[in-house]
Parts: structure tokens; sequence; C-alpha cells
């Protein structure tokens, strides 16, 4: 099944790093976010994967492009020219980097890719979350439901301390920013989603959160897979730095996929 990784916005949030590079580039544990992410679905055998860039899409070409290069050690003979590595990074991933524009919104560059994708039922998420949520549940999940759109619902994480409070005094605080709460439900990406979805974006002015998503929910035609696993967007530079400390751990949590 191909996977559309949305990866074209600013990223004005993290503005210390996006001013540079776009935000999927980030590096967590030395490797940008956007090939955690894709490596989590190629562990799931989801290998073709179509890249929605905009902002500062040539560093996201260049870096497949020169992939091997940049993942191996190698030699290179200088007076030919000729160059081989050592110790491959041997992916065997197929990977499209599609230009949707610098100021499309999320339809705009979902739009963008219909030609790509065809009359096929498709993966989809976003260029700054990573998740271990079990992809092959994911799916066998929107076919049981036939929705048109399944969207992965995930707990918000928890963004600052943490009050336990009995007659107007705190008990306890508790700093877990990494921690989620059990209470409500967010849009966390990973969709699997039907290509009937063109017809309800309009243009690259389009916000997939927005007309499509509120109208299919109204139809009744948009379902949730509910995650309580690990889930974390990139917004902040802590949120940043909390996954960079994680990714120093043997088996990062968004690698530890939920049997």
């Amino acid at each position: 099944m191909k996977v559309v990784i949305l990866a074209g916005g600013y990223g004005t949030r993290l503005s210390e790093h996006t001013n540079i590079i776009p935000k999927p580039m980030v590096n967590i544990g030395g490797r940008p976010i956007l090939w955690h992410i894709m490596k989590g679905y190629a562990s799931f055998n989801c290998k073709e994967f179509f890249i929605a860039a905009g902002y500062k899409a040539e560093i996201i070409k260049d870096y497949f492009l020169n992939y091997r290069i940049l993942n191996s050690d190698f030699k290179v003979d200088l007076k030919s020219g000729n160059s081989s590595t050592y110790n491959k990074d041997n992916v065997d991933w197929n990977v499209s980097i599609i230009d949707t524009g610098k100021n499309s919104m999320t339809g705009g560059r979902i739009k963008r890719l219909q030609k790509y994708i065809g009359n096929e039922t498709f993966l989809l998420t976003y260029g700054d979350g990573l998740s271990n949520v079990n992809i092959d549940k994911l799916i066998l999940f929107h076919k049981k439901h036939k929705s048109l759109i399944t969207m992965t619902g995930v707990h918000p994480p928890i963004r600052f301390g943490m009050l336990d409070i009995e007659d107007n005094i705190v008990k306890t605080f508790k700093e877990k920013p990494s921690q989620q709460t059990k209470e409500g439900w967010i849009n966390g990406g990973f969709m699997v989603v039907e290509p009937e979805v063109f017809d309800y974006i309009e243009d690259d002015k389009t916000i997939f959160e927005k007309e499509p998503l509120e109208k299919i929910a109204q139809m009744h035609r948009l379902s949730v897979f509910k995650h309580n696993g690990f889930w974390q967007c990139v917004d902040t530079k802590r949120e940043l730095e909390t996954l960079e400390k994680l990714s120093q751990k043997e088996q990062p949590p968004w690698t530890e996929y939920e049997l």
C-alpha cells in the first residue's frame, strides 16, 4: 500500500531549525524525523513512499538522492571519480519526492498527488509525528469498518507539570513531558484513506483537516482507530529534546509496536 507523508509546511514553531531545513528533516538520534516515520511503515512492509514536499523541498530531494553515500562509509578514486560503499544501509524503499508547492495547504498537497496514487487505498500521515501504532491492525480496522477515512486517535501529550490537588493544596507535582493524558482523543495522523477523498478537496487552498474531514465526519464515514501506545509530534524545542533523549534508548518507544 502506498504511503503519503505530508512534509511541506514551514514549521515556524521550530524556527531555530526550520530556518535552515524543513521540519521533517530535523534529526532525532542522527536521523531525520522523516526517516523514523518511514522506517516504521517499512517495518510493516509498506515501502512505497510519496513525500509531499514544499518548503525547502530541495533538501529532502538531496537527502534521498544521496541516501546511500550519506548513510554508508565509502571510498572514492579521485582519479576516475568512481566510488564504492562499505557498510551499506540496505533499505529497499521506493521514494518519490513531489514538490507540492510552498504555500499549498494540507488538502492541496494531497490533491496534487492524485495522479501518483490513482484509484487505490493509501496510507497518509504527517512528517512530524512518531508513533508505535500497529499499521497492520490499522489497515484491518479500516477494512472492517468500510469508512472513507480511518484516522488514528491518540491521547494528547502532557505539555506541563501535573498537579494533584485536594482542598486547594497541591498534594503532588509530577513533571511528565513525555507522558500522555487519558482524557480525550486527537487526530494523530497515521490514516488509511480511500481514493474517493480526492473528490472532497477543491484546490491548493483546501485545508484537509477542515472542510474535507468535517464533511466526511458529518457523513459518518470517518472512523477512528484508538491508539493507547506511544505518540509524539514535534512542535516545540522541548518535544524535540524529549524525543532525542528517548532515541538514546536501546529500543526507542516508537519502535516498540503494539501487538
